[in-house]
């Protein structure tokens, strides 16, 4: 017995998931630095007196001479579920906790330059559901984890206005384990599928794991300024980085399905033989180790923002922001060896979303924050999947800020994501579905929520 290239598909099939990991708003990530998060990400205009600037707006002189160095984490965990619509049974997420740390640090001297370096995370997380999930066979995991390192120059073109950027260096790496269907796989070139002699849908045979790493460069630039006393403005935008995959891991293990061959069986075998025993020879042939590769393009950002410090120690902003989502249309899937190419339809769009903070300080150098963040979903209705139950999202945050020992400041914030719910599917899309096909294979509802803890120290000197 042989699968031939139906095996094969399989594997191109759960390749193909991989380019999607990246492309959503719930993979995107904006948790770079607390006094930012605790405003609402609204801090282009007046970015944090901190070195975070280097990332929230790179032309935003340091207010300070000399050096300052601020690091931390933003510890994420988010809660996600699926309720099915025929059998009304609901599947928990088991994401683990993520850990995203951030590391800036600015030099500021006497003249119109200052210098900065910024190593962060602006694209990650996972997606992980448990091995009951009948939607494994779409993705049991998928996790992808980016991090950018930016060198930064800034130059003071007059007391107003200044203006900066940097390369970006990205190296990224991207994992997926998926289940492998047993009755969608050909007997032979020309036989039935297992699932014609009365295998069921979703008999996990094999659990397929694909991993691989990648680099790309891009620019960020900034430009900040102040319009009157008390408004300030800024721009902001980050390239689009596209990380190219071309040497990425595909490894399979077989999963026991304790299944046996009936009487009259078309393989000719003894009654009773077990089927895991006829499958084994595939895990040294077809779905023996091989190369595959991919693209993931990391899409591009714009932030406008405008600031207002016209009460006393207070100061509240807004912006605008813009992320490049449509680049995810169409990904290729290439693989090195026998199986067949194939082209995944994304279809994501461009999202747009509004971001408010205020930040008021006491006496005391202590600082108070709260923002608000909204932004709409980049998938469409038809690729709303295990992979990635990506919805429209607000977040609500506060924070503090405590100065100690003259030169050092300790931000803490709580964050939570809302988001309403949305229709998405178990299955992937399959070549020549249409989008509204591809809508009606959606089949039950996707929640999801996240609570963030992120917690920064900064220091001058």
């Amino acid at each position: 017995m042989t699968f031939h290239r139906a095996s094969r598909y399989t594997i191109a099939l759960a390749l193909l998931a991989l380019p999607a990991a990246a492309g959503a708003q719930a993979f995107g990530l904006n948790e770079i630095g607390s006094c930012a998060l605790a405003r609402g990400f609204a801090v282009t205009a007046t970015p944090c007196d901190d070195a975070s600037s280097v990332y929230w707006n790179p032309g935003a002189m340091p207010r300070n001479r000399g050096w300052t160095v601020s690091g931390g984490a933003a510890i994420i965990k988010i809660d996600a579920d699926f309720i099915q619509d025929t059998t009304f049974l609901r599947f928990k997420s088991d994401v683990p906790t993520a850990v995203v740390p951030h590391f800036f640090v600015t030099y500021r001297g006497a003249g119109k330059l200052a210098y900065g370096l910024g190593v962060f995370v602006p694209y990650g997380l996972t997606s992980q559901w448990p091995d009951s999930f009948p939607g494994r066979f779409a993705a049991k995991k998928a996790s992808l984890r980016t991090i950018y390192v930016q060198p930064n120059i800034m130059y003071q073109i007059t007391p107003n206005w200044s203006i900066g950027g940097g390369p970006v260096f990205g190296h990224s790496s991207v994992e997926l384990i998926q289940a492998v269907d047993l009755s969608a796989q050909r007997t032979s070139a020309t036989g039935p599928t297992f699932g014609q002699l009365g295998i069921p849908k979703r008999t996990e045979f094999a659990r397929a794991r694909l991993e691989g790493s990648s680099t790309a460069f891009g620019v960020d630039v900034g430009v900040h300024g102040k319009l009157t006393p008390e408004w300030d403005m800024g721009v902001r935008f980050l390239s689009q980085l596209s990380f190219n995959y071309d040497d990425a891991d595909a490894t399979f293990v077989p999963v026991p399905t304790g299944l046996v061959l009936a009487l009259n069986n078309p393989f000719g075998a003894t009654p009773g033989t077990p089927v895991d025993a006829l499958l084994a020879g595939q895990f040294t042939t077809t779905l023996a180790p091989q190369k595959v590769s991919t693209q993931i393009r990391h899409p591009a950002q714009v932030q406008v923002g405008f600031a207002y410090s016209g009460f006393e120690r207070t100061t509240l902003s807004a912006e605008y922001s813009y992320v490049g989502w449509k680049s995810f249309n169409q990904l290729p899937v290439d693989f090195q060896g026998d199986a067949p190419d194939r082209l995944l339809i994304e279809e994501y769009n461009n999202t747009s979303g509004i971001r408010l903070g205020a930040d008021y300080r006491l006496l005391s150098g202590v600082a108070l924050r709260a923002g608000f963040s909204a932004t709409a979903a980049a998938a469409p209705p038809q690729t709303v999947t295990p992979l990635l139950p990506e919805q429209d999202r607000e977040l609500a945050m506060i924070g503090v800020g405590v100065p100690f020992a003259g030169r050092y400041m300790l931000d803490a914030t709580y964050a939570h994501i809302f988001t309403p719910g949305r229709r998405g599917r178990l299955d992937e899309r399959t070549p020549g579905m249409t989008t509204d096909q591809a809508i009606a294979l959606n089949n039950g509802s996707y929640s999801l929520s996240a609570n963030i803890l992120s917690l920064t120290l900064k220091a001058s000197f």
